[in-house]
């Protein structure tokens, strides 16, 4: 916890998201001082709640726990008109609201852009869908293992003459919580300076699709399906895990001064002038070759020997870790990116700022914690009306 400012205090969050993507978004808004009031059914809630084990003693998955925190939480049946109406006085006091519902989903509860701009004119509304509020697959539910696949990320992960595989995360999700944020607090800067807002319509598969970056690009410009390489790189070679004697490590070789550098390390320097290896265009062309070489130099030694020596000569390198031996890395404490709120430990938001950092101030918040002080606060709602909405299901 800090006493510095925050880089978003004063912005409101209302936030009608669940499960990963918008929830990561409005946690990075959170954590970077903004109010953020997480909305969920009086029922049922966030259905990640329920997603474990492992759980906190709280009952709370340790997954809804990893992007849920520094928020308020309240209750409201958006099916009643009283509910919807709770809403649209929240939103028209917000800066910021997010959702991630089907589209069409929050119209049907008279809580879509045009349903709140008239309450709000610059209110920024961002729509996080698996496939846009737009197009042929518009009405498709989006879940990040059906992005990876159709997106062509699997085709290209996953061991050569395997079958394609999903990244370990939840990956597509992640990304389109990112862009989300990115989006939104352009979309702010600009309500701020001209008072008009505007509706971001960001999909899971758009947002995979613009990180594949480079493979991307290649496919383009090359016409050539992109193949999976495994730990490989498809336009650098040597990059990829090597197996030592005891375990395997990375090398990134990433330009022909640190390939040089690599020769002198392990004994082989007339492959500086060898023509198959010199360049890394070369080495390209000799992959299988020059790998093979290289498994039967490093089989020789224990991979730490190796990544040290790697190192100390200006080559990237590093052992393969278990997340868990990773946590438990010296370095993590040393960047302060493990914290602990009422004994939950959790990952603190991972960019430094000199002025006015980031915080991890408050836990993730039960179903419904604050209901009843936001609306006294927000709304000023009295307890005799707060007690007949509870009793009615609203809230």
């Amino acid at each position: 916890m800090t006493d510095a400012p925050s880089a978003l205090d004063g912005v409101r969050v209302l936030d009608f998201t669940r499960v990963l993507a918008g929830p990561f978004c409005t946690m990075m808004l959170a954590d970077l001082g903004a109010d953020v009031i997480k909305v969920e059914d009086p029922r049922l809630g966030d259905e990640t709640r329920q997603w474990g084990p492992p759980f906190a003693p709280n009952g709370d998955s340790a997954y809804y726990l990893s992007i849920n925190r520094n928020k308020r939480a309240i209750t409201l049946d958006l099916k009643t008109p009283e509910g919807q109406q709770i809403a649209r006085r929240l939103a028209a006091q917000s800066d910021i609201v997010v959702e991630n519902f089907k589209p069409g989903g929050m119209a049907s509860y008279n809580l879509s852009y045009a349903d709140l701009a008239p309450l709000n004119r610059a209110l920024v509304y961002a729509s996080v869908t698996g496939f846009g509020q737009t197009g042929d697959y518009a009405d498709r539910p989006g879940y990040d293992f059906v992005v990876q696949a159709m997106s062509g990320l699997m085709s290209i992960t996953g061991d050569t003459h395997g079958e394609p595989h999903k990244v370990g995360v939840a990956i597509s999700d992640v990304i389109a919580g990112l862009f989300a944020v990115s989006s939104i607090l352009a979309a702010l800067h600009h309500a701020r300076a001209t008072g008009q807002g505007q509706h971001l319509d960001v999909a899971l598969l758009d947002t995979q699709i613009a990180a594949l970056v480079n493979i991307a690009s290649n496919a383009l410009v090359g016409g050539i399906t992109p193949a999976r390489y495994g730990n490989a790189h498809p336009s650098i070679v040597p990059y990829q895990l090597f197996h030592a004697a005891d375990r395997p490590f990375s090398l990134a070789v990433g330009n022909d001064r640190q390939f040089r550098a690599l020769c002198t390390l392990i004994g082989k320097p007339e492959w500086m002038t060898d023509p198959r290896y010199a360049t890394n265009p070369a080495r390209v062309q000799q992959r299988e070759q020059l790998v093979r070489e290289l498994d039967a130099v490093f089989a020789q030694h224990p991979a730490s020997a190796w990544v040290d020596a790697l190192l100390a000569a200006g080559i990237p390198a590093g052992l393969v870790n278990s997340v868990t031996q990773m946590l438990a890395d010296p370095h993590l404490d040393s960047r302060g990116l493990i914290v602990r709120l009422d004994d939950i430990p959790m990952i603190a938001p991972p960019v430094k700022f000199s002025a006015t950092p980031p915080r991890v101030s408050t836990p993730p918040p039960a179903h419904g914690e604050h209901t009843d002080a936001v609306l006294r606060e927000r709304l000023a709602l009295d307890d005799p009306t707060l007690r007949d909405l509870h009793q009615r299901g609203v809230i």
